[in-house]
């Protein structure tokens, strides 16, 4: 953060804001704020395929072994497997 002060806290540093902020009430200094608009983009594409009971169980095990959700060793799984395919398929 710059050397300046936050104009509601007179903060310099990050604690010093936090510190403010656990002791005050953001209503009690609505009309010191400004409007801002912004937008946000979100672009998510999420396909959902059924996967028998007893995989998607043994799955979830092997997931928790390795430390990772079992979405992620799914999609792992997946590329390695196509990957495979596209290379025999060149």
């Amino acid at each position: 953060m710059a050397k300046n002060k936050t104009p509601i806290s007179n903060a310099e540093t990050y604690q010093q804001i936090s510190e403010f902020w656990d002791d005050h009430d953001l209503a009690d200094y609505w009309d010191n704020l400004k409007p801002v608009e912004f937008e946000v983009e979100i672009e998510t594409n999420t396909t959902y395929f059924p996967v028998e009971t007893n995989l998607s169980q043994n799955l979830a095990k092997i997931a928790k072994q390795h430390g990772v959700s079992p979405e992620t060793l799914l999609n792992l799984w997946i590329q390695e497997k196509m990957a495979e395919e596209l290379a025999l398929s060149e």
